[in-house]
């Protein structure tokens, strides 16, 4: 049994411990993530070694895409895209596509250009144009791309529209904005199946577009 002084001085050190535990900072686990976390400079360095290869690899033709994409949309995002997904994620497809513009919005800054693939004259893909777009289909795609990579929601996130940014500035920036109608498009990029779309929106990694007719 303590006695009485042992036990005075044990309580004293005891309440100098509690007391300096609750006064020594925290530095939270993610302060030190989030200074060295750089989304846009990640995206920069896996673009041209990865990001296309990949998208030029694992895309097929829109048509094809698209048609398996409606009747089977598992089948379609494991030959097209990334079969690892997160379960409750909807599927998203590498595409390429090719044909004729038939309408197209520049005067938004999130613009978009309407394709008509199969030569009907009807719009069969809506293609992101940029500098705003939605969306996070061309992270989504990849397969070398994990949620379980990340520290955070935020971190994945940010991440994802680090790829449209990119994509934005090196490759949308340099296309034509005027008279676009009547001209032809090829795009390598993906989009996602979401339910009430008008139709599919292709976000781009590879853009070109043709001259005036």
């Amino acid at each position: 049994m303590l006695n009485k002084p042992t036990w005075s001085i044990l309580a004293v050190t005891v309440g100098i411990s509690l007391t300096a535990c609750k006064i020594l900072p925290t530095q939270s686990a993610d302060s030190g993530d989030a200074a060295a976390f750089n989304p846009d400079k990640m995206v920069e360095e896996i673009w041209a070694a990865k990001v296309v290869p990949y998208l030029q690899q694992k895309a097929g033709p829109f048509p094809e895409v698209h048609a398996l994409a409606k009747t089977d949309p598992a089948a379609a995002g494991s030959k097209y895209g990334n079969p690892n997904k997160q379960a409750n994620s909807p599927w998203t497809f590498a595409v390429r596509l090719e044909g004729k513009i038939v309408a197209s919005n520049t005067q938004s800054r999130a613009a978009t250009m309407d394709v008509d693939v199969d030569g009907d004259g009807k719009a069969d893909a809506r293609v992101q144009t940029g500098p705003a777009m939605r969306g996070t289909a061309l992270r989504d795609s990849l397969d070398f791309v994990q949620f379980n990579d990340f520290t955070n929601q935020i971190d994945f996130a940010q991440f994802g529209k680090a790829f449209n940014a990119y994509a934005g500035k090196t490759v949308l920036s340099k296309l034509p904005r005027d008279a676009l109608e009547g001209r032809t498009a090829k795009i390598l990029g993906a989009y996602t199946l979401e339910s009430g779309q008008d139709l599919p929106l292709v976000t781009p990694a590879e853009a070109e577009i043709g001259p005036k007719p």
